[in-house]
């Protein structure tokens, strides 16, 4: 049995880097993980292979479409899709023994294994307990069940967003159920690889609670690219033979009516729930939130003295970054400094082709509240270096208070969105106006002067459009 100043449970994105910041103040520091492999879901079966993923075919695509007008001539590549599940393999080594060299070097010990709490300051791995001054559980996520939708990843036809990333083989017809991020992600990449991908959503636009403008365009650009949209549809329950699988559904205008669609893969991506099977919280008496997360105050402790939770498992968004935020922010805590998270400045990222990335508050929230607001808005047709590369599509739409002009939200959709968010996301944390953005020079040429072209749009005019 060890004794440590802080155990952390689970690592993942939340829990590894909280482990780090942990050491690096000072403290003697362990973490619990049962997988055979550091980073959790993001690093092994999330954020790292659906990207590589989104690389590979979006590297196809532009040989398929773009190339020959580039003059690149000659015979498109062909998929070995074993050898592209390969590379993904490959890049998931690479990050996940990079955070165990990282828990080597900072002298954090890996309790490898499940954890539970039988009491306050202790926490126990197989059959050894160990004592500690306080615990963060960052146990995360896992992905959502929709009733009458039986998940077997191993079977390979109905799927959650761990088994997409693992099919055999490429299906000729696939089925996503749920236009959120994993779903868009992964059904696009499916799209790319020749898959007839129908994404089938009960809400009445793609990812819910993003701006409406970005929802309409990002919908157009993605039939676009060939993916099929039923919008309005509920679900009823999928069957299953040997090799295919049926969705049943009904369209909300239309609920005694049911429809059918045929699929060698059906991939639930219905979202995520947190994760905390097997700690023990009912016995410890950890108060839970209405939505089965762990309740916590503004220093992310619970209801018990010396037990604290981050990421996945408690109130927000299910991002890593968030995750990381809050890990950062809680071994502040711990060691008796101030941690902070700003939660009204995280961004939100789709990793698709273009990609979509948003900040803040949207124009329709604000409009809600009844706030004054002014939107500046630059599309990405008048930026020369997306023209270059065939991603005229999009637009950069900012939001700013009619009148201070201070940066409240902002949308990207277009090229390396994900990466431009974050200047509008540092102006927002200094509390910056979209004049200060308007005034500030940009390279030439680069995608980045379309966020400063909208940021001019809120004042006198872009000067591109």
């Amino acid at each position: 049995m060890a004794s440590y100043d802080v155990i952390i449970i689970g690592a993942g994105p939340g829990g590894y880097v909280s482990a780090i910041r942990c050491a690096q103040l000072g403290l003697k520091t362990a973490i619990v993980e049962g997988r055979e492999t550091l980073g959790g879901t993001c690093l092994n079966v999330g954020c790292i292979p659906s990207k590589a993923l989104l690389h590979a075919t979006h590297s196809l695509h532009e040989a398929e479409h773009n190339f020959a007008k580039m003059g690149l001539k000659g015979k498109s590549p062909s998929v070995d899709w074993d050898q592209m599940k390969a590379y993904k393999d490959d890049v998931i080594g690479q990050n996940t023994g990079g955070v165990e060299f990282l828990m080597k070097k900072n002298k954090i010990d890996w309790l490898k294994g499940w954890a539970s709490i039988p009491e306050a300051g202790k926490v126990k791995v197989g059959d050894d307990v160990h004592e500690t001054k306080n615990i963060v559980i960052a146990s995360g996520s896992v992905p959502s069940a929709l009733p009458g939708v039986e998940v077997d990843n191993d079977k390979g036809i109905v799927v959650d967003s761990t088994g997409a990333l693992e099919l055999p083989k490429i299906p000729k017809k696939m089925v996503v159920i749920g236009a959120g991020v994993i779903g868009l992600e992964l059904g696009s990449v499916y799209a790319r690889l020749g898959s007839e991908v129908t994404v089938v959503e009960y809400m009445d636009a793609v990812c819910p609670g993003m701006d409406k403008d970005v929802q309409r365009t990002f919908k157009r650009i993605l039939e676009k690219q060939g993916l099929n949209f039923i919008m309005g549809a509920a679900v009823q329950g999928v069957e299953t033979t040997k090799t295919k699988g049926k969705v049943k559904y009904a369209l909300k205008k239309k609920p005694d009516e049911e429809q059918t669609l045929d699929a060698d893969v059906v991939l639930v991506a219905t979202g995520r729930k947190p994760y905390a099977e097997g700690l023990g919280l009912d016995a410890l008496g950890i108060k839970m939130t209405e939505r089965g997360q762990i309740a916590t105050d503004a220093h992310w402790a619970t209801n018990v003295k010396g037990i604290y939770a981050i990421g996945d498992v408690i109130e927000g968004p299910m991002l890593a970054h968030k995750a990381e935020d809050e890990g950062m922010a809680v071994a502040e805590v711990i060691a008796g400094k101030h941690g902070h998270v700003n939660y009204g400045v995280i961004p939100g990222v789709v990793y698709t082709t273009p990609e979509v990335a948003n900040v803040g508050a949207t124009e329709d929230a604000l409009k809600a509240e009844g706030r004054k607001i002014k939107v500046g808005k630059f599309n990405f047709m008048g930026n020369g270096r997306a023209k270059a590369v065939h991603q005229g599509d999009g637009f950069v739409k900012l939001i700013v208070d009619g009148e201070t002009d201070r940066i409240l939200g902002a949308s990207i959709i277009g090229p390396a969105a994900g990466d431009l968010i974050h200047e509008i996301c540092v102006a927002m944390e200094f509390g910056a106006s979209a004049e200060d953005l308007a005034l500030t020079c940009h390279a030439h040429p680069t995608y980045s002067e379309a966020v400063r072209e909208a940021a001019l749009a809120c004042g006198d005019g872009a000067i591109h459009s």
